[in-house]
């Protein structure tokens, strides 16, 4: 026998993805994804089904629906049924997409599967039914374009993170032509808790490409992305990391292990900010500051 709580749940959960998606709450809306997704819009589109990441998918709406002017999911009709911790609906809708005066208004009904995770229903599988359409598909070019131009900040965040990946791979690789293009111009780097013989402020890119030169000459199997966690602000541009690090000193022959805390900001995909916190101690023996 169905709960209908599991039945009021499920139906809110349709109804929020519409309202996130039309109000372009893309954090939100990817917490309501299972890990892997079957998504299939291809009575609409022609492509076929694929699995896609929460990220996937709403990096792929987030490129699109907030250059509309305006859209409208209306869902109509749920049916639910529900067979232990899994779940399927049923639902109709009515879909508006406003832009320059354009209008392109979809039809038809979706198809969700769910899947229960401690507790929490997530949707597994969605498929969209086409069965009308009014108006133009133009609308999709100047849409496109809106967002790209605009990037909203669940991409915006998207790009810092992938700047400060892009960093710490540099490390690990020792590909410092990469290295080099992630600096700003203008770009800070703070280290205040610097010991005594390693700068704690370096300003401007030049002075950070000297500060790094001689990188492949010191580290041999640099890891700093093992352990990589991203807590984002609310300036989609600025993010707190905390990182550990773990590399063999050529030099000295010592292994530096570390725990870092940062605070980046990305303007641009350019890294405008570096703000670093770390101990140290290990630091000085591992590269031997004072020997």
């Amino acid at each position: 026998m169905m709960k209908q709580a599991d039945i009021a749940a499920l139906k809110s959960l349709v109804h929020a993805v519409a309202v996130y998606a039309d109000n372009g709450e893309f954090d939100a809306l990817e917490q309501l994804f299972a890990q892997e997704i079957l998504v299939d819009y291809s009575s609409l589109s022609g492509a076929e089904a694929e699995v896609k990441s929460p990220e996937a998918l709403m990096t792929q709406w987030a490129s699109l629906l907030p250059g509309f002017e305006q859209t409208l999911h209306q869902i109509g009709t749920i049916e639910v049924s529900v067979e232990g911790d899994r779940a399927s609906a049923h639902a109709k809708v009515v879909a508006d997409h406003y832009v320059n005066q354009l209008h392109w208004q979809v039809s038809g009904s979706y198809d969700y599967q769910f899947i229960r995770q401690q507790q929490d229903w997530l949707i597994s599988a969605i498929q969209f039914n086409l069965v009308d359409e009014r108006g133009t598909r133009d609308v999709f070019a100047p849409a496109a374009a809106n967002a790209k131009a605009q990037p909203v900040a669940y991409l915006q965040r998207q790009q810092s993170q992938a700047a400060v990946k892009a960093f710490l791979r540099s490390l690990e690789s020792k590909d410092m032509s990469s290295f080099a293009e992630l600096w700003a111009e203008d770009v800070v780097q703070d280290m205040p808790f610097s010991p005594e013989g390693h700068p704690k402020r370096v300003v401007g890119k030049a002075n950070i490409l000297e500060l790094y030169a001689n990188w492949p000459n010191v580290a041999r199997d640099a890891d700093f992305t093992s352990n990589l966690v991203f807590y984002p602000t609310q300036d989609p541009q600025t993010l707190f990391v905390e990182f550990t690090g773990d590399v063999q000193v050529i030099p000295t022959g010592r292994h530096y292990q570390q725990t870092y805390a940062a605070l980046f900001h990305v303007e641009n995909q350019k890294i405008t900010l570096f703000r670093e916190y770390y101990n140290p101690a290990p630091f000085s023996w591992a590269f031997a500051l004072n020997e």
